[in-house]
Formats: C-alpha cells, sequence, structure tokens
C-alpha cells in the first residue's frame, strides 16, 4: 500500500494561473502595505485557490512482480556427442525443480538449435535465442540467465551491455574436462577444375585436449566414393593431396582420418570438398560411309556445341575407285587411318561411324584397335543404314565381338513412329522425350529400319512391330550404341513437324562419353531447403530404402516414392546441418545440408572459456556440472541488487523491485464538509480580525 497527493483541478490549469497570479499580487501588496490582518486574508485566498486545484489523496494498492529467469538449454549438434544430451536433460530437469521452490521467480526455458550465421556456417547461438525468449520482459524483471550447454557458443557478445539487462549469467558446462577429439578440414580446394588433369588439394590434420600429439595418422581419400589414396599425415602440418577429376559436372573429394584413442566423436574425421569438373574439349571423330541426306545432322549437331572438337572424314574415293589418277593431282585429302586408329585413338571421347560400310578403307586389325578402345573404355555409335544388312557390314569385321545386334540381312521400309520402349521410359538417355508423351508420338515418321536378331544391352526405342531401334550397351568399360536406321534427318529437317533430334542425340552421347546425370542407375542426395532429398534413378523395378547416416553418426531408414518413371525419391526431414550419406543396394551417394564442413564439429570439445569473460562482466559464473559421472547443478540463492551472483556451491539470481497495481483510492481533500468547513474557517477568520 502507497500513499501520494495528486491535484484534479476544477478549471484547466491556465484558468487557475489566471486567477492566482492577482491573488499572489494582492497578497503581496497587503504584506507591502502592512495591512493588519493581512496573513489571515492571503491564507484565506490560498485557501480558496487550493481548494479550486481540488488535491486529491491517492492509495495505490500493488503486488510485487515475479523476476524472469531465462533457463536456456543448448540442443545444438555438438550437444548430440558422447553423453552430453543426457546430461544437459538431467541438469535442465534439476533446474526446474530447483527453481519451483521459489515463487518469486518466473521460469522462461529456452532451447536454442544450431542456426546458420551470416557466412552461411553452423552456429551455436545462444545469446540470439536468449534475447528472443526475454523479448517481452522489462530489463528490471530479469533475474539472469542459466544456460546448460558443452561452453561452444559462436554469438557470445564482446559488451556485457549488448545482452539487454543487468542479471547475472551462468554457465553451466556439460561433457568432460579431459576430452580429446582429432579433426580434419580442408585448407584450400579447386572450385572447379579439368577432367583427367593434374588438381591439388590442401588439409589439416588437428588435434585438441588430453593427448593431442604430432605423431603420424592416416589418412584416406575418396573420390566419389572410390578410395583414390592413403597417406601419413602430421597433426598441425599443412598436407598437400593431388587428384584428377574423373568425369564433369559435381565431384566429391572426401577425406577420413583414423579415429583416435579416447576420442569423443568421430563425426569430424571426415571432411570434404566438392569440385565441378569441367571437360576441356570433347573429341570426337565422325567417320560418314558415304555422302547421304542424314550425312549433316550429325555434323550440325556435334559443330554446334562449343564444347565439341568434331574431326569429321566422308568416305568419297573408295579403294575400289581406283582409276590410275596420280596422288597428287586429287583433290581429296588421304583418310589418315594409321595416325586415327592406332596413334591417337585413345586421344578421342567418342567415335561415330555414320553409315559406314567395309570397303577395304580400313585394315581389318583396325577393327581389332576400335574393338579394344571401347573395351578399354571408349565410347563407339553405330548410325546403320542398308549398309549395315549388306555383305560390306560392318557386323562381319572384328566390331562384331563388342555390337549390341548382329543384323539378319533384312530391311524394313515402311512407315512408323519410332517408339519409346518401356524400359526407354526409364532411361536417362529417352525418359521424358518431348512428344513421347502422347500416342501416337507428336513427331515425324520414318520410313526404314534394320532388321536384327536378339539384342544384347538395353533397347530403348522400338521400331515397327516393336522392333529394336535404338540399342545401349556396356562393353569392358566402354559403351556402344546402335542406331538401326538412317532416317534422323527427317527430324533435322523439320519433315512433318519433326522431331526431337536434339534432345535425343545429345543425350546419346552424352551417355556415351559416362556423364553421372544419365547413368541408368544412380543414386543422388542434396539439400532442398532444410531437408534432405535422397533420389535413386533405376531402369529396374523398386529399389528399396535408402540409408541416411547423418553428421551425428545416426542411421536413418528413407523410404523412396516413385516420383517418375526410373524415378524414386525420398525427403529426409533434418535438423542437422552438415555431410550426410546415403546408400541403396550398392550406390552410395553424399549430400550436404547447409556448410559442408559446420563450426558445430570443427569445434567438439567443450570449454569453459568462451562464456567466462560476460559471466565475469555480468556477476555470473562458468562451472562443469558432469565431472566424476554425475550430474551435480548448483543451488539457487536470490539477490537483491548488484550483488555478486558466484558461490562455490551456488548460483545467484537477482529479485526485481518491480510491482503491478492492482486499484487506486482518490480522497479529495476539499470535498464535501470537509473542504466546505476549511473554507468557511478561513473566511469566519477575515471577518472576525476585520471585526476588531
Amino acid at each position: 500500500m502507497t500513499w501520494s497527493i495528486a491535484f484534479a483541478p476544477f478549471f484547466s490549469w491556465p484558468i487557475l494561473a489566471a486567477l492566482a497570479v492577482p491573488a499572489a499580487i494582492l497578497a503581496l501588496v497587503l504584506l507591502l502595505a502592512r495591512t493588519p490582518g493581512s496573513i489571515v486574508r492571503i491564507l484565506a485566498i490560498a485557501a480558496l485557490i487550493l481548494a479550486l486545484a481540488n488535491p486529491v489523496v491517492l492509495q495505490e494498492e500493488r503486488d510485487p512482480m515475479k523476476s524472469v529467469v531465462a533457463l536456456v538449454v543448448d540442443r545444438s549438434q555438438s550437444q548430440g556427442i558422447e553423453n552430453r544430451g543426457a546430461e544437459t536433460d538431467e541438469a535442465a530437469a534439476a533446474l526446474k525443480a530447483s527453481l519451483a521452490r521459489f515463487p518469486e521467480f518466473e521460469v522462461r526455458t529456452v532451447e536454442a538449435r544450431s542456426g546458420s550465421s551470416p557466412s552461411g556456417d553452423a552456429t551455436t547461438a545462444l545469446f540470439g535465442a536468449l534475447s528472443d525468449g526475454l523479448k517481452d520482459v522489462a530489463p528490471a524483471r530479469v533475474a539472469g540467465a542459466i544456460m546448460v550447454t558443452d561452453g561452444q557458443v559462436h554469438d557470445v557478445p564482446e559488451d556485457a551491455g549488448a545482452i539487454g539487462f543487468d542479471a547475472p549469467v551462468h554457465g553451466l558446462i556439460t561433457g568432460r574436462e579431459d576430452e580429446f577429439d582429432r579433426r580434419i578440414e580442408v585448407t584450400t580446394s579447386p572450385r572447379f577444375g579439368l577432367v583427367d588433369e593434374e588438381q591439388r588439394l590442401s588439409y589439416r590434420v588437428i588435434e585438441e585436449g588430453e593427448g593431442a600429439g604430432t605423431a603420424p595418422v592416416q589418412v584416406q581419400a575418396y573420390l566419389n566414393g572410390d578410395l583414390i589414396a592413403r597417406e601419413q599425415a602430421t597433426p598441425g602440418a599443412n598436407e598437400t593431396l593431388t587428384f584428377q577429376l574423373p568425369r564433369a559436372g559435381k565431384n566429391i573429394l572426401e577425406l577420413s582420418v583414423a579415429e583416435g584413442d579416447n576420442e569423443i566423436t568421430d563425426v569430424n574425421n571426415r571432411a570434404i570438398a566438392v569440385v565441378d569438373g569441367i571437360r576441356e574439349n570433347l573429341r570426337v571423330l565422325l567417320v560418314s560411309g558415304e555422302p547421304h541426306a542424314g550425312e549433316r545432322t550429325w555434323r550440325n549437331l556435334l559443330k554446334s556445341d562449343a564444347a565439341v572438337d568434331l574431326v569429321h572424314f566422308t568416305i568419297l574415293r573408295p579403294p575400289e575407285k581406283q582409276d590410275g589418277t596420280p596422288i597428287d593431282e586429287l583433290s581429296l585429302i588421304a583418310f589418315p587411318t594409321r595416325e586415327l586408329f592406332v596413334e591417337k585413338i585413345e586421344d578421342f571421347d567418342l567415335i561415330i561411324f555414320d553409315r559406314y560400310q567395309e570397303r577395304g578403307v580400313l585394315p581389318s586389325l583396325y577393327f581389332d584397335y576400335i574393338a579394344q578402345y571401347v573395351e578399354n573404355g571408349g565410347a563407339m555409335l553405330i548410325a546403320s543404314g542398308p549398309e549395315y544388312a549388306g555383305n560390306e557390314s560392318v557386323a562381319l569385321t572384328p566390331l562384331q565381338w563388342i555390337l549390341p545386334a548382329q543384323p539378319t540381312g533384312g530391311i524394313d521400309e515402311s512407315a512408323y513412329y519410332p517408339q519409346v520402349s518401356d524400359l526407354g521410359r526409364k532411361h536417362p538417355v529417352t525418359r521424358s522425350l518431348p512428344g513421347s508423351e502422347s500416342e501416337p508420338p507428336d513427331w515425324s515418321p520414318w520410313f526404314r529400319s534394320i532388321d536384327v536378331g536378339e539384342p544384347r544391352g538395353e533397347t530403348v526405342m522400338n521400331g515397327p512391330d516393336g522392333k529394336p531401334l535404338l540399342i545401349l550397351d556396356r562393353v569392358g568399360e566402354g559403351r556402344i550404341a546402335l542406331l538401326l536406321s538412317d532416317q534422323e534427318w527427317l527430324w533435322s529437317r523439320g519433315f512433318e513437324g519433326g522431331g526431337p533430334h536434339v534432345a535425343l542425340f545429345r543425350r546419346l552421347a552424352h551417355w556415351l562419353m559416362k556423364e553421372p546425370e544419365l547413368e541408368e542407375e544412380a543414386l543422388e542426395a542434396e539439400a532442398r531447403g532444410s531437408d534432405l532429398v535422397v533420389t535413386r534413378q533405376t531402369i529396374g523395378d523398386d529399389p528399396g530404402p535408402a540409408t541416411v547416416i547423418t553428421p551425428s553418426g545416426s542411421a536413418e531408414t528413407l523410404a523412396l516414392t516413385n516420383v517418375s518413371p526410373g524415378r524414386w525419391e525420398g525427403v529426409l526431414e533434418t535438423d542437422e546441418l552438415g555431410l550426410f550419406q546415403a546408400a541403396n543396394g550398392d550406390l552410395r551417394a553424399l549430400g550436404t545440408v547447409g556448410p559442408i564442413n559446420p563450426r558445430e564439429y570443427r569445434e567438439a570439445i567443450s570449454s569453459e572459456e568462451k562464456l567466462e569473460p560476460i559471466a565475469d562482466a555480468t556477476r555470473g559464473s562458468v562451472r562443469r556440472i558432469a565431472e566424476g559421472g554425475s550430474v551435480e547443478v548448483p543451488r539457487i540463492v536470490p539477490i537483491s541488487g548488484r550483488a555478486d551472483g558466484d558461490g562455490r556451491d551456488w548460483i545467484g539470481l537477482k529479485t526485481t523491485e518491480e510491482t503491478i497495481l492492482r486499484g487506486v483510492d482518490r480522497t479529495p481533500l476539499f470535498a464535501g464538509f470537509l473542504g466546505l468547513g476549511v473554507l468557511l474557517l478561513a473566511l469566519s477568520a477575515t471577518w472576525y480580525r476585520e471585526g476588531r
């Protein structure tokens, strides 16, 4: 209960001032003239003015307000190391039970999870969470903050004034004091690199805590899941790894260091770098057996790609046309068969035989070299015509052992629409080919196809009566494609609307050259917002669920759903940031959510050092609570003012002096008979003095 006096004037203050000024002048004149009874008259005038001002006695009823205690619980990823999560839960429960015994405290529990800093790194922002949790609380009501954390806090303010209140901040640290951790981090890495060119990456192994040393440790390097190197690295020293990118597109290089004895976690024993592979030039050899209507289709398509270096030969003068003309009088360029198919065959990424027929231009031995080139990892496309069914077919050369289908000698010249096969609807070369969704397909017909026997490999397009039209196959480490028609030029010329020749043949060339996005069986993992999306590409049946290893080391089973022919997808909702590993069958993929190597795992050792400056500045404390295998939290002691909040086995929290107004009683001093009596008394006193 508090008392105070206020005024509720009957007139506005300017009017009262207008009345009070003449009254004051009159009182001054009475005093200066020494008029008898002037004191009594002045008191009467003052009583009248005071009555008009209407003084009021205020009687306020107030209740004390509770002090707000912020209990900040660190739920960041580093708190999942060893037993820190359980220690945090036990400490938070004990603190809530202890604080519940004090009616003057209101507890607000704030859980802080790993977030992203402006630089994009994963951080523990406890003070940001604290500010959000107390944004509706007046600073004078804050009793203090208790932070249950491993001490790896990344937003500690340099100035205590920045936290927004004047009360103790206490840090209760989980984890052991004798922790040891070994980690590996990439220091420099190329962002882009040329395929098959030497690249360099720098990395460093770091040991921290109890038992850190400089003895060499083993490091393994994986490129796209394949082991490429084993090295010995000295902790603290910069090491260099040389490697070559095997393919264009995204390449993931993973470094793994051996786990140490008594290491608190191995989740930071891996680091990755993503390098985009770039092909300097794709070298393609195109050999046309003779001039024909579709010859320029392949040439124009390949020349339109700036990344392709095309070498094109058309056989205009086969050996049987020898007429005795001297070589130096011929305007034709001699076909450099030995240079192309013996000396430099390995320099080509793709060889295309376009309606080629064996007429003695290439010795039989050279076809052996071409077959070996394919088996050793090369790529070949046979775009066939009527000659493939004849006596001069390349199927009668040593290439027959690598061809996916042998001709029967028949040629079908009826009109038909090329059809994507059931398998082709799943295959990345022909999947979702523009125009294939309608029946008949929305493209022009062709008028010739070559009959073959039972094909090997994958038939992705069919001709008339379901006969094979486009067959893909793997031979050894290489790839070969067989197109059983020479009518593709109808699409490029726009006959009856044309067809998707660019999309089809560009995909076909890239599949032959092993572009990762066109693999029939592939697994990918990538971030979509804060979720991890696992995509399985297959031409088979249901691939089953995928297994995902999270950055914290836990294994999750992820169901895959068929989203389109040949594509299965699963979405893992996660609040973890860092490197995820996905596996399905024999396939393995790496993907990242947020930063590649998050700070949460680069700083895994629990620490008191980061919170000590702010705790000292706010009269708080920092102490470990999980020594000896048990969790012990300090006692809670209410303190007032700027008293020290740090004791040997206790921590102090500030009580507030703030109150909340419940009600106000107003008592006017000049109201009713009391006011009338005072005024009558003052006037009567003046009359009495005049009467004397």
